[in-house]
This record gives structure tokens, C-alpha cells and sequence, in this order.
């Protein structure tokens, strides 16, 4: 079974190894999280569990949501995913809390999230391009991207010339981070390395299928 978890970022900082090197880390809030559904291949074609995280006010959730989170004697969640399985799920019923101490023993994760939003950016934010020289004759077009077609053939922009535009807020997976600790009594998850979106924000972990 893939493991996997829904969270929230808490924040950066860094632990010392044991022979004194500095290690920077991301500290997740893992779980706990409930089991809201058991995907089947006979019924739904695949195998998943879908993952509830963080309860919601019964008041600023809908009916469908209520209703759903009924159905296995629990509170409507803001947060919820599936973690996609290979093969059927077992030993794993709907109404189940998994906590972080799934985590136990798991070498590195990936962590999905949504990106932090910078709105609308040029090309040298958006893209790193370098704009144009700051010398005599460039007149107030120094971070412009240039020139981006060709010329009466086939006299139209081609597809996928990076252009400025809509940065950031938008769905960002980092793979392959190993896991430094895992503290059970906290719900917390120590990564290496960074984590996309800001803290606070959601996000779904799941033990990494890169080989």
C-alpha cells in the first residue's frame, strides 16, 4: 500500500546532524486524518482512499457535506483528498483515523500543494529573462521580453512562447524529499528541504514512488 497523509505547512527551519552539519527542513503537520471512503475497483474502477483533514463548522458546511462525513460518524472536513492505490486496499475501513506514525520507517515522500500566487508577472519574474541592454538607444523597454515571432512566415506567435502572465497558484509537486523525524506525539513530519505554497497551507504527502 502507498502511504499517505493530508497536512499543513507550519514552517522552515533547520536541525544540526550528528557529526554538526546544518540541515534545512520543513516542518509538516501531519494528520490525523480520516478514512472518509474506500475507493474499489468493482464500484469506482480504481483503488484510493479518500482522506479527511481538519474539521469544518457544521454551520459553513453544505448538506452534501455533512451528510457525507455522517456516513462514518464524523465532522465535515475542510481538506480532502485521495491517495491513489495500486492494487485494493486491505486491513484499511472507512471511519479510521491514520496518524503521522504511518510515516514510521518511510524513507522520503512527495509533497503536493498549490504554489504561492504573484499574480500578474513579466517575462523576467515569471520566465528569468534577462531584458534588453541599458544602454544608448533603449528607450524604456529594458525588461521587455522582445521580440517573440517569426516574421511573414508563419506570420502568427507559435504555441508555447512564454509571455507574461498569470504566476504562481497552481497545483506543485516536489518529489523524492527525505524524511529527517517523525514526532507521533505531535502529528508533525520533518522534511528535507522545501515544500510549495505558504505556511499554513494544505497539503497532501504521500510516500514517493521515485526509485
Amino acid at each position: 500500500m502507498r502511504v499517505g497523509l493530508l497536512g499543513r505547512k507550519v514552517g522552515m527551519t533547520q536541525v544540526y546532524q550528528e557529526d554538526g552539519t546544518a540541515v534545512p527542513v520543513t516542518v509538516l503537520e501531519c494528520g490525523p486524518c480520516t478514512v472518509l471512503q474506500v475507493r474499489t475497483p468493482e464500484r469506482d474502477g480504481y483503488s484510493a482512499l479518500q482522506l479527511g483533514f481538519a474539521d469544518k463548522k457544521r454551520a459553513r458546511a453544505n448538506q452534501a457535506e455533512r451528510g457525507h462525513a455522517r456516513k462514518v460518524d464524523a465532522e465535515p472536513k475542510r481538506f480532502i483528498r485521495e491517495i491513489r492505490q495500486d492494487g485494493p486496499v486491505e486491513g484499511i475501513g472507512a471511519g479510521q483515523t491514520l496518524t503521522v506514525e504511518v510515516f514510521q520507517g518511510i524513507a522520503a515522500v512527495d509533497v503536493t500543494g498549490t504554489s504561492k500566487g504573484r499574480g500578474y508577472a513579466g517575462v523576467i519574474k515569471r520566465h528569468g529573462f534577462r531584458g534588453l541592454r541599458a544602454s544608448h538607444g533603449v528607450k524604456r523597454m529594458h525588461r521587455h521580453p522582445g521580440s517573440s515571432g517569426p516574421s511573414a512566415d508563419p506570420a502568427r506567435t507559435r504555441k508555447g512562447i512564454r509571455k507574461p502572465g498569470h504566476y504562481g497558484h497552481e497545483r506543485v509537486t516536489v518529489r523524492n524529499l527525505a524524511v529527517v523525524r517523525v514526532d507521533p506525539s505531535n502529528n508533525l513530519l520533518v522534511v528535507r528541504g522545501a515544500v510549495p505554497g505558504p505556511n499554513g497551507g494544505f497539503l497532501m504527502v504521500r510516500q514517493t514512488n521515485k526509485v
